[in-house]
This record gives C-alpha cells, structure tokens and sequence, in this order.
C-alpha cells in the first residue's frame, strides 16, 4: 500500500485545480493509499471502485454517512441497509421512474427549463450556469414536492451549505457550523408543511411521499423531511454540475456539438459520456465491514473508503482513450447508463445507485434539448476558459455563451 505522500495530495491546491494528473498516477502506482488527513483509504482503480459499489460479498456499509450525512440531513435512505433500506426504497422511487415520472413530472421539467430560457431568449447572450443550471433543477425539485419557487433562493443556499459541508475534506469549522445550522433551518421550513399536505394532500411528490405504504411501513415526517433535503442537495448540485458539464465539453468538440444538435437522440450518450469523462461527484465514501483485499492492500474493518469516481471512470483498463470525450465511444453504453447496470460510476452502483438518475436524464434530455433550439449558433465567449472547479463535486462555474436569437 502506498502512502499520501507519494502522489498530489488530494486537498492540495494542484488537485483542486486538475485532478486527473494526480488520478493517473494513484491509478498506475498508488491504487491504494492511506490519507492521514481524512483519516481514509483511498480508491481509483475502475476495478476496486466497482468492486465497492456493487459489495456483492456484503464487506461494505453506508456507516460513515452517519458523520458524513446526518449532521446536515438527519436519517436518510443512504444510511439503511437490508430490509429496512429495500421498504424504504420502494416507498421512494416509484416517483422517479415509469408513469408518474412521465405523465406526473415531465410537463414539470419542460415548464421549469422553458421559463428560465425565456428569460434570455432573445438577448443573444447567456451565462448557462448563472442563469439556466444553477436554478433548473431545484426548480423542479421544488415544483414537483409542491413547494414555492419563491424560496429558490434558501433552497439553493441550503444545498450549497449541504454539498460544502459533504466536501469538507480538510475539516473547516465553518463549514461544518453552517451544514449543520442547514439542517435546523430546513427542519423549520420543511416539518410544518409535510403535517399541512398530511392533513390536505395535494397531487405532489410530498404528498405522495406521506401516504406511501409499502408491507404496513409509512414513512414519518422526520423521514419525509430527511428524503426532501437529500433530494434537493442530491439532484440540485449533480444535475446543475452535469448540464454545465456537458454544455462545456460540447463547446470544445464543435464537431460533437453539431451532431447532437442534428440528432437529439444523441442526447443520453452526451449525457452518459460526460458523467464518466467529467463526473459531477468526484467521490462517494463507504465504510469497511470486514477486511477487504483491493489492488495494492488490504483495508481493515471499520475503515472509511474513499472511492475516486473520477479516477476510475478516466481508468485504460476500462476505457479505450480514456482522456479523450467522445459520445460515440463504443465500450460505454447509453442505453443501461441510467440503470443500476450502467457501466460508468457516476451513480454508484449495486442497492444504493442513484434513485433519482431517470429523472436526472429526463431533466439533461428536455433541458439541453430546449436550450439547442433556443441557441442555434451557441459559442463560447471569446478566450473564457471553461475550466472545472471543485473538489468533492466539480464543475464549471461560469459558462458564458453568444447565440444569435431566434426570431420565430
């Protein structure tokens, strides 16, 4: 096993600034390194991280989402495991897959993504993160549970708080202190309006929540409550990173953009290409149940485990060319790539893949599709640098965009 010092440390502002030279090298010399600082084993081969995920041999738990989760969310779904986690999942996910996706939310997507694009149609100018992907998907979040858009605002400055307090790798106190007064204030908010749609359930997503029932088990308000902070903090950050992402990688490769914008049924492999070549979330944390073998050691019982998801899905051993984005790459598959059989790591795999992805590709489908036709010539300001920022979860900050509008 090889130690932190030995390759770019991962709080290092060199990481922060380009993190795939340093996951070449843990992937070629360090598959396995102990890092003092976080007090954690970390993971980036596609192997080992895969290996993790799917925990076929049950040597894996969500145990560190205890610390890492529950301060700012309370309980969630992450935590649970077996019969309990398996009830809990089913009272959840019916809203995000199959008919109440389609006929229930959709309408709800396309409405949320065409106000927001008529706020600039007709400028000839745009910032798409700014002024389209930081507000899309809370937007939908909140119009699917029911709550008012008026208060995008705290929403968004909840789930940054959240996402900061996730990656706060190096320990900030501040942080930590703003994370965790999140969750009293998303308490304050939230609680009195799930006892309201108990009382006068409407056709929302929370109403639809409180009522579930699945073998006698209903969820309770603090339940109720932790699912809606997971979900805004969980599907604002990711998607809002992901659209950024793959608008950014589009503009670097004309010749791709032109092609989806010819074919919007290449929409789902821009999508699936940019979760493994540019990952919103970096890193997902599990916690050793036994000792477990990976490449380059062994780690104990009782250990956090910090799997790379941006190391492993940038691994040669998995991908041809794996530094080069290309939705027409033939050893990534578009068609599972929203499915616990996906074969990048984007949405973790096994039982605790990503609830909300159907939705995630529902949103990425109308949105970038909406923003072509709105955008027929779209560049990128001239000499802006879309680079990435972030750690934990990472992502364009700025995507500053000149179109010539439509006049129709």
């Amino acid at each position: 096993m090889s130690t932190a010092q030995q390759v770019p440390d991962i709080l290092s502002p060199e990481f922060a600034a380009d993190p795939y030279p340093a996951y070449q090298v843990m992937r070629e010399d360090a598959p396995l390194i102990w890092h003092e600082a976080t007090q954690s084993y970390i993971v980036s081969r596609y192997e080992d991280v895969e290996y993790v995920f799917k925990d076929r041999a049950g040597e894996f738990t969500t145990d560190n989402y205890d610390w890492q989760l529950e301060p700012v969310h309370g309980k969630t779904i992450l935590q649970l495991s077996g019969r309990e986690h398996a009830v809990r999942r089913a009272l959840v996910a019916p809203a995000f897959r199959g008919s109440d996706l389609q006929e229930k939310f959709l309408p709800v997507i396309e409405r949320n993504s065409r106000e927001l694009i008529d706020g600039f149609r007709h400028s000839g100018s745009a910032d798409l993160v700014a002024d389209y992907a930081t507000h899309f998907p809370v937007n939908v979040i909140a119009d699917m549970l029911g709550l008012d858009k008026a208060d995008h605002a705290r929403f968004h400055g909840w789930y940054t708080s959240v996402i900061a307090f996730l990656g706060n790798l190096s320990g900030d106190a501040d942080v930590t202190a703003a994370g965790e007064r999140t969750r009293v204030e998303f308490a304050e908010y939230m609680l009195p309006i799930i006892r309201e749609r108990r009382e006068h359930p409407g056709d929302d997503l929370l109403s639809a929540l409180c009522a579930a029932e699945v073998d006698g088990v209903r969820m309770s308000d603090e339940d109720v409550k932790a699912f809606c902070s997971l979900l805004l903090a969980a599907g604002g950050e990711t998607t809002d990173k992901a659209i950024a992402s793959i608008f950014a990688n589009l503009l670097r490769h004309p010749e791709q953009l032109a092609a989806v914008r010819a074919d919007r049924g290449l929409i789902p492999r821009a999508f699936a290409e940019t979760l493994r070549f540019t990952p919103p979330v970096h890193m997902i944390m599990r916690q050793s149940a036994t000792e477990v073998t990976l490449s380059g050691g062994t780690v104990p019982p009782g250990a956090t485990v910090t799997c790379l998801i941006g190391a492993a899905n940038r691994d040669g051993s998995r991908y041809r060319h794996p530094d080069r984005f290309d939705i027409l790459r033939d050893d990534l598959t578009s068609t599972t790539a929203f499915s616990a059989a996906a074969d990048h790591l984007a949405f973790a795999l096994g039982r605790h893949f990503c609830v909300g992805a159907l939705l995630a590709k529902a949103e990425v489908e109308i949105g970038v599709s909406q923003l072509l036709d709105a955008m027929p010539d779209m560049r990128l300001v001239d000499g802006f640098d879309a680079a990435e920022q972030g750690v934990f979860t990472r992502g364009p900050q700025a995507l500053p965009v000149r179109f010539t509008p439509v006049t129709a």
